[in-house]
């Protein structure tokens, strides 16, 4: 597995800043975490030649509707024309399960990658959801703490994940405990984002 250095961004200032510091990919979402307005992706797109994955989530929580997904298919299709690479989206059920059929659903056929976001840590069953993101089309990395709570918490489980699955370590990562996953094969890793101003 190649290493991977993902950086969170909400403004295509922050997205110069990132590829400067050599990021090999940038995370776009709004201030609240949730899917950014189509003129800030632009921005971002014309600011940065970096690998850019866009959240798609357009409020608080990982249930998702019909009406939300309606939303979300019409951002895909403008982000893609706008020059998106990929996206980061996770949807749980009612028993805080996967919601495979959601995923599946705004996957859809395309040939763009995705990755499962962190809407895993807060499945209830967590072997089962892991179980779950088998064969869900062109996900090809999973964001996860190995823990609800932050990666301190989760350090052993994640590195047990990731024997089978790409993972991305996340949730207050610090740079003493990258060395301890790296030996236990995780090789990806998401900094936490510091603000800036857009400029």
């Amino acid at each position: 597995m190649s290493g991977l250095l993902q950086v969170p961004i909400t403004s295509a200032y922050e997205a110069e800043c990132a590829e400067s510091g050599g990021a090999d990919r940038l995370l776009l979402a709004s201030l609240d975490d949730l899917t950014p307005p189509l003129d800030l992706v632009t921005k971002v797109r014309a600011a940065s030649t970096v690998h850019l994955r866009v959240v798609l989530r357009t409020r608080i929580g990982f249930i998702t509707d019909g009406a939300e997904m309606t939303k979300l298919k019409g951002m895909v299709s403008a982000c893609r024309d706008a020059g998106v690479d990929g996206f980061v989206f996770g949807f749980l059920n009612a028993l805080s399960g996967i919601d495979r059929a959601a995923c599946i659903e705004l996957a859809g056929d395309d040939l763009w990658g995705w990755t499962f976001d962190r809407a895993i840590d807060a499945a209830l069953n967590q072997d089962l959801a892991w179980q779950d993101l088998t064969g869900l089309p062109r996900l090809d990395s999973v964001m996860s703490a190995g823990s609800a709570r932050e990666v301190e918490q989760g350090l052993d489980r994640l590195i047990d994940r990731a024997t089978h699955f790409p993972v991305i370590a996340t949730g207050n990562l610090t740079p003493e405990q990258i060395p301890w996953l790296a030996r236990g094969g995780v090789t990806r890793f998401q900094i936490e984002r510091t603000p800036a101003a857009d400029r």
